[in-house]
């Protein structure tokens, strides 16, 4: 029988060694960066994909955290605004990584400034998690330390193209943001469907994101009697064509690039207006089209920041639940070399809003690059109706990225 002292010391002892043991081991935190438009025309797209970030960082918390080993990681948002600028952008960056000692930076809605940021990450010790950015060229680079959740605009613009030239139009006038690059690929890869059909693209009327009047471009295409107008661009720039091409009396099918929700699509344009709009676009969170997590994803969302979430925002949202798991297969969110390998390999987490296609099994292929499947979307008293599936092949369209620079 142990005496006193000697039970005192051996209770001592066995305190000890739980206080010590990994099991025990003190809650972490790691702070994730978001660099995204949350002011400006790219408001639209950036301040609810960051607004998704944190929701995400909310569930995962109250979940549990990140699990690596026998610790921890609870999450920590740190946001700043990159004003879709491409000084902006590499300031926020350059901020979150030099200040705030940031390895994790998520969001990039806009493709000018999200260029800009990879043009230098690549040289970080940090991974980029690219959202709603669609210029093809971010995931040519081979940045190893770079993925993107959003397909590249030229793969949806070739199912937009096939799906328009199935409704037998033949004279195509397209008016849009053509000086910006992803807004060309993908009206390139349209019109080379439609070539392939039989029709052509008679017109290609240019906007800026800060124009609100399209009437000369509208008149001048009224003036050719296209069969169908193909409106690429930022959702309020957008709206105005929509809106101003009814008070034209332009009276054919529309068809447009967008991802913009009912309600940003409102605030300029009435429902009237919108009637009978196209939008052909990778298949984003609209709810006839969503599953049971897109469904409770617009729950949640909109109970937490009281408005609807636009239906590019998940790929903000997939991006922190796609880390979650590499970090936790990598087995370390200190080791940004390993979790970014880790990216590389990892399947669809089940978490996941937008329906992935993956390519040999892994949510990213070689490039880093995520495909969705493509949807065609049309306006339908109020709402975005997803009507139909458009003809993607994520396998091909992968081996075609892999052999660009």
């Amino acid at each position: 029988m142990l005496n006193r002292t000697r039970a005192g010391a051996f209770a001592l002892a066995i305190a000890f060694a739980v206080a010590a043991s990994p099991s025990s081991a003190a809650e972490k935190k790691l702070t994730v960066g978001v660099a995204d438009a949350l002011t400006g025309g790219g408001a639209v797209y950036g301040l609810p994909q960051a607004n998704a970030v944190k929701m995400a960082a909310d569930e995962i918390n109250a979940a549990g955290g990140i699990k690596v080993g026998a610790d921890t990681y609870k999450i920590d948002v740190v946001a700043y605004d990159d004003k879709a600028n491409p000084t902006e952008a590499t300031n926020a960056v350059r901020k979150l990584i030099d200040r705030d000692g940031v390895k994790y930076i998520l969001g990039f809605c806009c493709s000018g400034s999200t260029s800009a940021v990879a043009s230098f990450i690549a040289k970080e010790k940090a991974v980029m998690l690219v959202g709603n950015a669609a210029e093809r060229s971010i995931t040519t680079q081979k940045i190893p330390n770079l993925v993107r959740t959003r397909p590249p605009a030229d793969y949806t613009g070739q199912a937009a193209g096939t799906f328009i030239a199935r409704k037998g139009h033949k004279r195509v006038a397209v008016v849009g943001a053509l000086e910006v690059g992803f807004y060309s690929q993908y009206v390139d890869a349209v019109e080379k469907e439609l070539k392939k059909a039989g029709g052509e693209i008679i017109a290609r009327e240019v906007f800026s994101l800060r124009d609100r009047d399209m009437t000369p471009q509208l008149t001048k295409i009224r003036g050719l009697n296209p069969d169908a107008i193909l409106v690429v661009g930022y959702v309020e720039p957008a709206a105005f064509v929509y809106r101003q091409s009814v008070e034209l009396g332009i009276n054919v099918p529309r068809y447009g690039f967008t991802s913009g929700s009912e309600e940003q699509f409102l605030r300029v344009t009435t429902s009237e207006q919108m009637e009978g709009v196209w939008d052909l676009r990778p298949t984003e969170l609209t709810l006839l089209s969503a599953s049971k997590n897109g469904i409770a994803y617009h729950e949640n969302y909109t109970k937490m920041f009281k408005a609807s979430p636009s239906p590019s925002s998940p790929y903000a949202y997939d991006q922190l639940y796609a880390l979650k798991a590499a970090i936790e297969a990598a087995g370390t969110a200190d080791n940004t070399e390993a979790v970014a390998k880790a990216l590389r390999a990892l399947p669809v987490p089940p978490q996941v809003v937008m329906q992935y296609q993956p390519v040999d099994g892994k949510m990213f292929d070689e490039n880093g690059q995520a495909y969705t499947s493509n949807g065609a979307f049309q306006w339908q008293k109020g709402k975005w109706v997803f009507v139909e599936d458009l003809p993607s092949d994520a396998k091909a369209y992968s081996l075609f990225l892999s052999t660009l620079k």
